[in-house]
């Protein structure tokens, strides 16, 4: 986990970084979210809530405007990477511009799992004398 403060390493709306992120976005939002969700480890189904939420609160009266998996993911990835931001502008950015969000936290893992590199440590065998 990074302690350093960092910038988003693309904008909201920086589709012309990378058009295959978000034309993907634009043909199945859904499919980008899900992509995203198991990029960042969690369930790949986890986004579904997204879409799920809303009509399984309302059948109980309680309105829900916030899509869980979207801010909730936005947030881990902000944390997890040293992002700086905070959770209302996390809060606006996932019910205002949900494919931008999605788009950009796609380009974002992207980026640094690209940057990642994995070392892996093959154990010594004993040796008896």
């Amino acid at each position: 986990m990074s302690h350093k403060s960092s910038e988003w390493n693309s904008g909201l709306l920086s589709c012309c970084d990378d058009m295959n992120s978000c034309c993907y976005g634009f043909w199945c939002c859904p499919c980008l979210a899900c992509t995203v969700a198991g990029s960042f480890g969690e369930n790949r189904c986890l986004p579904l809530c997204d879409i799920c939420s809303p009509t399984a609160f309302s059948s109980f009266g309680i309105p829900l405007c916030v899509p869980p998996a979207g801010l909730s993911l936005r947030v881990g990835i902000r944390h997890m990477y040293g992002i700086k931001g905070s959770l209302c502008r996390d809060i606006a950015t996932s019910c205002f511009c949900v494919w931008c969000n999605w788009c950009q936290m796609h380009r974002e893992l992207k980026i640094r799992n690209r940057d990642t590199s994995v070392v892996i440590k093959q154990p010594t065998p004993a040796v008896s004398k």
